[in-house]
């Protein structure tokens, strides 16, 4: 059957981050820092709100774009949290995770030949999903020197007259690197300038250790051209919940909820209900999380520094990413040979793109304790081959 497959899905590669986490698995005493995975549990009062939704037998079919009220609460929480105005009615889908959020867009906007920017290191899903929708990935390199930022500089060296959309992926994942008001403003002149569409990845804007985070869309003359990506699974810890959401123009959100109609139906019901609950009253619980990964992301940043590897200050998100260069191992060498003799997982840079040459991925989304020992253990690796 393998010549029966589509060209386009046979020359996609597996994810880099699965491949470890499937290993490390099998593997006894192992630590992880491999996955992107709040490592409390759903808070109570969200589970129990989806619990009650089953014991009173609300498992029916909701509307294709999601629940009004979940919608509403949604727009509410944009307003007070990032003063953002969007219409729960128009300007609002529900979807299952960030991730189909971000497939919507690229298939609702892309026409085979547009050329997409995607700024690397990156999550793993912009470019292949970009490709799929019939897009021509533009990869940009991010440069350590930039904290990991995207410049306007860098997006004017890579516009052409066939660029359509600019993925901005901040808080990043994997670097940890964040935008502030001024980067954003700066990027904004230049997709005004060459009518770009912004795909604002926002998934982790909760998650910021500095100044809070901004939406490229609160710049102004962006809201028009923006479609943001978010969803629950990082801030409230609700990964297997799947619960996503997009907002944009009525233009584009339109569309992307008639490919969500055929592909998907609606969210899991159970799921919109702890969904409503979280968004209304998970304020208490999103911020006692961000000072939990706000403790261990310096006692991480501490640990590297120590053993001799650089790492600049993330600000964003929940991960570190190191480099390895000192020890003259690729990421790829460095993340095997440190699984098999220290059993600790971490992911490669080049998981996020090939901009990610020397670097790892660290997640800080574990128990201090487990933290701790992974330093210990990563030190002992790296000190042999650094001295």
């Amino acid at each position: 059957m393998e010549n029966k497959l589509s060209n386009r899905v046979k020359v996609i590669p597996p994810s880099g981050i699965r491949k470890f986490f499937d290993i490390v698995s099998e593997m006894k005493d192992a630590i992880s820092l491999g996955v992107g995975e709040p490592d409390f549990d759903t808070p109570w009062h969200i589970r129990e709100e989806g619990i009650y939704s089953l014991e009173k037998g609300k498992t029916y079919y909701t509307s294709n774009a999601g629940m009004l009220e979940l919608r509403e609460e949604i727009c509410h929480y944009l307003k007070r949290k990032f003063q953002l105005d969007y219409d729960y009615k128009t300007e609002t889908l529900i979807t299952v995770g960030g991730s189909e959020g971000i497939d919507l867009a690229f298939r609702a906007l892309i026409n085979p030949g547009d050329e997409v920017l995607i700024p690397q290191p990156s999550f793993v899903s912009y470019e292949p999903c970009a490709y799929l929708a019939g897009a021509t990935p533009v990869i940009i390199p991010l440069k350590v020197e930039n904290e990991f930022r995207l410049t306007k500089e860098e997006v004017e060296a890579y516009v052409t007259e066939k660029t359509k959309m600019l993925v901005l992926p901040f808080p990043n994942n994997p670097t940890g690197a964040i935008m502030e008001r001024e980067d954003l403003e700066a990027i904004a002149e230049v997709a005004i300038k060459h009518d770009l569409i912004v795909l604002s990845d926002e998934i982790y804007a909760e998650l910021t250790y500095g100044d809070k985070h901004v939406s490229i869309a609160a710049i102004e003359g962006m809201r028009e051209r923006t479609i943001i990506i978010n969803g629950f699974s990082k801030a409230y810890s609700m990964t297997g919940w799947r619960m996503g959401y997009a907002v944009g123009p009525k233009e584009v959100i339109g569309p992307m909820t008639k490919i969500h109609q055929y592909g998907i139906m609606c969210t899991p019901t159970t799921s919109q209900y702890a969904a409503i609950e979280a968004v209304k009253n998970g304020d208490p619980d999103v911020e006692e999380m961000r000072k939990a990964y706000n403790g261990r992301r310096k006692v991480m940043i501490e640990g590297f520094r120590k053993m001799g590897l650089a790492c600049f200050e993330p600000l964003g998100a929940f991960y570190l990413f190191p480099s390895i260069k000192e020890t003259g191992l690729t990421s790829e060498e460095f993340a095997t040979q440190l699984l098999h003799e220290q059993k600790v997982a971490v992911v490669p840079g080049t998981a996020f793109g090939e901009s990610g040459e020397g670097f790892i991925r660290c997640s800080y989304a574990y128990g201090i304790e487990d933290l701790k020992k992974a330093i210990e253990r990563i030190s002992q690796f790296v000190e042999p081959r650094i001295s």
